[in-house]
């Protein structure tokens, strides 16, 4: 199969985001004040059970929620 006929395949099946467009303000947010939650418990308990319960999950909450927010908001030059 060449590229060109890969390309025309899936053209008939368009890409459908598991986040849509005006949903994403809503996700962005929520996502940030998890992060901020579980970022306050982690700083009031720090050990090394902390980080992979509390450290990482708000890690990784406020990376996808920052991203889905500047998404939602756009950024303006």
């Amino acid at each position: 199969m060449s590229l060109n006929e890969v390309w025309e395949a899936a053209s008939a099946t368009p890409f459908t985001p598991l986040i849509t467009k005006d949903s994403q303000f809503s996700v962005g947010f929520n996502l940030l004040l998890l992060a901020l939650v579980t970022a306050t418990l982690f700083g009031l308990n720090q050990s090394f059970l902390g980080i992979a319960s509390l450290g990482l999950p708000a890690a990784l909450a406020f990376g996808f929620g920052a991203v889905f927010m500047i998404c939602a908001a756009g950024v303006y030059v």
